[in-house]
């Protein structure tokens, strides 16, 4: 079985909004997105789980501080400070703090009003 199958619930996981910019007026066609950025912060040992995808919500991830392991297709990969991972329509992961401090990120995505 896939390290997907295993990927356990959300925990020790806070999150921010730090900004929302509503794209209909800014950009033709976009009625009804949003540009969200949020400050995820995920405690040692923490989850952002469980497994869940990007269709329709596409993004972008910046390390701040701590190691977060990405979880996609089997395949753990580790990202410390500096740019992360795209999110976009074939991705598939949940992540996780395998360190001993907390993991602090930016997530830059485009969601549906609602």
């Amino acid at each position: 079985m896939g390290t997907e199958k295993a990927a356990p619930e959300t925990r020790g996981v806070t999150v921010e909004l730090l900004s929302v910019l509503d794209l209909g007026p800014e950009i033709a066609g976009m009625d009804g997105r949003r540009m969200r950025m949020r400050k995820v912060t995920i405690a040692p040992g923490g989850v952002f789980g469980p497994l869940h995808d990007h269709v329709d919500r596409p993004g972008a991830v910046f390390i701040l501080e701590g190691t977060i392991t990405d979880h996609r297709g089997g395949v753990a990969t580790d990202y410390g400070p500096g740019p992360g991972w795209p999110e976009d329509h074939d991705t598939l992961h949940w992540l996780e703090n395998r360190g001993t401090i907390p993991a602090v990120e930016i997530s830059v995505d485009i969601i549906r009003q609602g």
